[in-house]
């Protein structure tokens, strides 16, 4: 024990530095406080139902009434108690506090990417940070975006694990790729894990040409075979997870439309317009080197020394309204970002000292993994771009496999910032090692100066020889402060002029900063090269430079600032009024509240009813066409009967009063109608609910007439039909009826996974009013449930269990290997 104590000391030391730079960042979480995340609070709301379930039953139901009318908890919170890395997962959330967890996944992760490299353990921490601390990577933790961060946080392990693998460590390459691959899918973010997948498709490919070049595809072969092995037990352990995923996403806004008669809709995946909302300027990518080259984050983002603060000041404007009046100003566009996108948390910036040793690398890093990193990186960057660089995107988005499922297009730079600090940290080894001749890495290392360190003089020097720091709607901008200012031209025009005078001291500010960091960089790799330093004291050196270069940006967006109190974070779901006057009726209903903005981006009413609102990305296809054909504009009141909306929220023109209206026309849970109305089609059907009578009409579509025999059913006007217990996943309903009867359920017609039974008999439903469930219910006095029993989840999770034993019967064996090996060398 000793002895491994001494074998793994330092890296021991390592990850001890890892933890206590995590607990300094985040050091208001050991206070008790929490961090402000937007995405986080609005998951509460959609999660709540699901949760007092859970707390009340000890297991969460599949189904939520909750957000827009109902739909699966696939995608929201769904418990996977069969597979293993759920555990793992929730080992670091229950020892490391929020958000220390991640960032501490980030660093050991590519920590053991570069040992597995086989670099220097103090330069490998430099690597880890330097991944890590990335600047995008703070960001969405800011923004609540959790699973995307735990996604790209599985990034380096599972190339470790493939690089093992071609090294002929077939079983320890392989199982380590099964885990962390099998973890990375477990983090539920699709759209990360597929960009991962498109950089090691390159890589695989490249191997395969080495492979075939060096006459040594015996070997390529073996280690894909163990590979493809690893990556079919990761996807069997998360069978459950995958299964229901792919079978959700066929009927939601990411899959085939239903309508024919709505050309703007695509026939399958995203309307490009939306999936290139966010796409990267080509320019922007300069914030790669300079953060604020582009303004920064979206906002003001000024104090009263600016000189948008000059030009107000000028004009008499108190000193104690200057902020203020900045801060109303930005509902017009006063912002410092100025690049295209609709608005922005903050720049991609991945450290200057890296960006400088990520050109080094390419003159002198003769590892062929070289070609790789420059190949992907390059492939992800043209991607990211989206709108853009249409003839690129558009080829991808139209025909390769499943790219058109996903949005914001420039999040695919995560892998781009995964790489370029791989390549930075190989071309520190490489001048280590010292392969090539000193006078040659000097030279290669002033190109390198002259790249970087040029670009950064010109930005310096004349910022506006290359950017015009002005957004597309300058002139629109000019035209909206005018209407503010009463019409006064050159108070307006004083006011955008400071802004752009803002915008270029920001960036030449930064590029300064930036010029700084290069040039220390610089003097390391030098001291290194003409070996006038100690290498250890070199790669400490540069950890802590990369760590104070990254950590100053990282806080301009995620400081301490950004964490409150835990009952700050209470009260953004504490009832109003009218919440708590809805909420004393204990019948069974839903709620539109449209005193919030728009209620289908808000799922903050969720939390205390069910709602027809909601927020979530993945809406059910239906649902989203109903919403855009008859809430567009106007909201059809047929639709909301048949939804049992029983109450609307509205707020005064001021939005401050919330006033409740009790909607006695709402349809009910369940009713029986009278008459059928058959349609063609979904265009028909969509057309047929624009005006009608839901309580007595019922539209279908005529391939479900095989279901309804009219021979048999009837209208009792002295039957009825009514909720007797409610669970999210399990509705039972008691009924009375002198004959055969059509019902109607204000329940969201989803057919995989929902059965219906009446005295625990199995019976056939189908599809009524577009988005509802219906059914012929035999006649007599009867018990009918609807149960929630998706094959995908029941028998992916059995699959889960047998491939998670599979996976941890694997991970034993190799370590047991591993330890013999070592004990043999010793």
């Amino acid at each position: 024990m000793n002895n491994w104590f001494k074998r793994n000391g330092i890296h021991l030391a390592i990850i001890g530095i890892f933890i206590a730079l995590c607990f300094v960042y985040f050091s208001p979480a050991l206070q008790g406080k929490a961090l402000y995340q937007s995405d986080v609070l609005m998951a509460q709301g959609m999660q709540k139902e699901i949760m007092d379930f859970k707390a009340k039953d000890g297991k969460g139901p599949l189904w939520t009434n909750s957000m827009f009318g109902g739909m699966p908890a696939f995608q929201i919170w769904v418990q996977y108690p069969n597979n293993v890395t759920t555990y793992v997962i929730s080992f670091f959330k229950t020892v490391f506090p929020n958000p220390i967890d991640t960032v501490l996944l980030y660093l050991l992760g590519a920590y053991l990417l570069f040992c597995v490299l086989r670099i220097n353990p103090w330069l490998a921490a430099a690597g880890a940070i330097a991944f890590a601390f990335s600047s995008y990577n703070f960001q969405i933790i800011d923004a609540g975006h959790s699973n995307k961060a735990m996604a790209i946080a599985f990034f380096p392990p599972i190339l470790a694990g493939i690089i093992l693998t071609f090294r002929r460590h077939y079983i320890l390459g392989a199982v380590l790729t099964a885990l962390f691959l099998a973890i990375e899918i477990r983090t539920n973010h699709i759209q990360m894990t597929y960009y991962l997948f498109i950089a090691l498709l390159i890589y695989v490919g490249i191997e395969l040409y080495h492979a075939i070049k060096s006459k040594s595809s015996k070997d390529f072969i073996k280690s894909f075979g163990y590979l493809a092995a690893a990556s079919v037990l990761a996807i069997a352990v998360n069978a459950g997870m995958l299964w229901t995923t792919y079978e959700y996403s066929t009927e939601t806004i990411r899959g085939k439309s239903n309508l024919t008669t709505d050309k703007s809709a695509p026939n399958t995946g995203l309307d490009k317009e939306y999936a290139y909302q966010w796409s990267q300027g080509v320019g922007e990518s300069l914030t790669f080197l300079v953060p604020n080259a582009y303004g920064g984050g979206s906002g003001p983002n000024l104090d009263e020394k600016s000189e948008v603060a000059k030009a107000l000041a000028a004009k008499g404007i108190p000193a104690e309204q200057l902020m203020p009046a900045m801060q109303q100003l930005s509902q017009v566009g006063l912002s410092t970002y100025w690049g295209d996108k609709q608005f922005t948390s903050g720049p991609w910036y991945f450290g200057a000292i890296i960006c400088f040793l990520f050109i080094f690398g390419l003159f002198i890093v003769k590892n062929r993994i070289k070609w790789w990193i420059l190949s992907a990186s390059i492939l992800c960057l043209l991607l990211s771009f989206g709108r853009h660089l249409p003839f690129l995107s558009d080829l991808f988005f139209n025909y390769f496999p499943l790219y058109n499922k996903f949005r914001a297009v420039e999040s695919i730079l995560v892998i781009v910032g995964f790489l370029i600090p791989v390549l930075a940290i190989l071309a520190v080894k490489e001048v280590a090692s010292q392969t090539e001749e000193p006078k040659k890495l000097q030279k290669n290392l002033l190109y390198s100066l002259y790249i970087t360190g040029g670009l950064l003089i010109l930005l310096i020097v004349m910022p506006t020889a290359f950017l015009s720091f002005k957004t597309q709607n300058h002139a629109l901008f000019i035209e909206q402060l005018t209407q503010i200012t009463n019409g006064d031209k050159g108070f307006a025009d004083s006011i955008a002029n400071a802004l752009v005078d803002d915008r270029i001291s920001l960036a030449r500010m930064d590029a300064l900063r930036s010029l700084l960091f290069v040039l220390i960089g610089a003097g390391l790799v030098w001291a290194l090269i003409k070996k006038k330093m100690n290498p250890q004291f070199v790669f400490i050196t540069l950890a802590v430079v990369v760590l104070v270069d990254l950590w100053s940006i990282d806080r301009r967006y995620l400081n301490n600032e950004k964490f409150v109190e835990k009952n700050v974070l209470d009260q953004q779901f504490k009832p109003r009024d009218v919440d708590q006057l809805i909420m004393r009726d204990q019948s069974y209903y839903r709620v539109l509240d449209l005193s919030q903005g728009n209620p289908f981006s808000n799922s903050v009413p969720s939390y205390f009813h069910k709602s027809l609102g909601g927020y979530h990305a993945a809406k059910l296809k239906r649902y989203q066409e109903v919403l855009d054909k008859q809430f567009n504009g106007a909201i059809n009141e047929d639709v909301l009967d048949m939804l049992n909306t029983k109450y609307l929220i509205t707020s005064d023109q001021n939005g401050q009063k919330e006033t409740m209206k009790n909607r006695s026309t709402a349809a009910g849970h369940a009713w029986f109608v009278q008459k059928i109305e058959y349609v063609k089609n979904a265009d028909e059907e969509m057309m047929a609910i624009s005006s009608f009578d839901p309580k007595n009409v019922m539209v279908v579509d005529q391939k479900f007439k095989s279901l309804i025999d009219v021979n048999k059913v009837g209208y009792d006007g002295n039957g009825f039909i009514r909720l007797t217990n409610y669970h999210p996943d399990h509705l039972t309903y008691e009924y009375s009826s002198g004959r055969d009867a059509l019902a109607v359920f204000s329940e969201m017609w989803y057919e995989k996974g929902w059965n219906a039974y009446v005295d625990g008999e199995k019976i056939p439903y189908f599809r009524a009013d577009y988005i509802l469930r219906a059914a012929q219910l035999p006649g007599g006095n009867h018990k009918l449930e609807f149960k929630f029993e998706p094959t995908s989840y029941y028998t992916g999770e059995t699959i889960s269990l047998i491939a998670s034993i599979l996976l941890l019967l694997s991970l034993g064996y190799a370590i047991f290997l591993e330890v013999k090996r070592k004990e043999v060398e010793a």
